[in-house]
This record gives C-alpha cells, structure tokens and sequence, in this order.
C-alpha cells in the first residue's frame, strides 16, 4: 500500500513538472518586457490548477464533451487563459482539447457587405449584431457534442484581411475533444 502510494505521489510529481515547464515556456513565449507575468506559480497552483480539476471532474461524472466559454474584454487574456488551460488538461489529464473564438465564426467580408447595402452600413464593421454566421456555429458545437464523432473543421478568421481564412487553413478537429 505504501509502495503503491509512493508510485502514485512520484507519478503526480512527474505530470506537475511536465505541466510546470510546458505552463513557464509558454508564458515566456507571451510575455513583453514591459508587461511580464506576476506570480507565476502561484496563478498555476492557486487559479489554473484547481480550475483544471474541476473540468476533469466534471468531465468524468457523464464522460461527455464539455463546452467551456471564456468571456471578457479584448486584451484581457482569454486566449492565454484558454491555451494554458489546454496545456493543463492535455499534459495532466490526458484530455482532448480544441480552442476556437467566436471571432472565428464572423461573417465573411463578401457577406457582411451585402447586408451593409441591404440592411445597414453597419455591417460592414466586424461585431455588430449580426455579423456572426451563429448556424456556422451551431453546427459547430453540435459536431462536438455528437455520440459518433466526425473529423471536421472549424473557420478561422484573420482580422488583418478582415475575412475568414480560405477552408485549407481552417483548424481540423481529428479527434472527439473531452
């Protein structure tokens, strides 16, 4: 029992250096001179950590796809939040992550002037009500909720063309996500 626990305790210590390198390499990959991250192993052991349990958890009561959303201004860090979270579930959980946007799922630049001649100017301005294709969308987290999963494809928009990207370039999601 004791031997068993020490294996358990090692094998923990293991995946927490693994997480730890892979969660520091990425932050330096992030970080600006002028604005370098505080705190570093007390975000991951006090908010990223904890918050990776719980997913898990919940994961394992149904063993179902969760859809997680993270919400807030641009710059307030949901990307990096959402890649470290990834970096987490996959390295200390063996989970099957996909990160997507829902700027992803914009309107092409083709429709969005459409609309801005039919309905409104504003439409050709990105984020106005209506300028997400939401069916796109739909089927999208439908894709990852089905029982027989289907490889398939999520858009990705590139704002400095203000269009989406042509399908070639789009995220293929191979394997059903956790």
């Amino acid at each position: 029992s004791s031997i068993r626990q020490k294996i358990k305790m090692d094998h923990y210590r293991y995946k927490y250096q693994k997480v730890k390198g892979k969660y520091l390499k990425y932050l330096r990959s992030q970080e600006v001179m002028s604005e370098p991250f505080r705190n570093k192993l007390g975000q991951l052991n006090n908010f990223y950590l904890p918050i990776c349990k719980t997913i898990q958890e919940l994961y394992l009561k149904k063993k179902k796809t969760k859809i997680i959303g993270l919400t807030g201004g641009q710059g307030t860090g949901k990307s990096t939040i959402s890649r470290i979270l990834k970096i987490i579930l996959k390295e200390a959980y063996g989970l099957e992550v996909v990160i997507f946007s829902i700027d992803d799922f914009y309107k092409t630049l083709n429709e969005r002037e459409t609309m801005s001649k039919k309905i409104s100017t504003l439409f050709l301005t990105r984020g106005v009500p209506g300028t997400h294709d939401t069916q796109m969308l739909y089927r999208c987290i439908k894709n990852f909720k089905q029982t027989k999963f289907k490889k398939f494809i999520i858009p990705k928009f590139d704002k400095s063309i203000d269009d989406r990207l042509s399908k070639k370039r789009w995220l293929k999601v191979k394997k059903k996500p956790n």
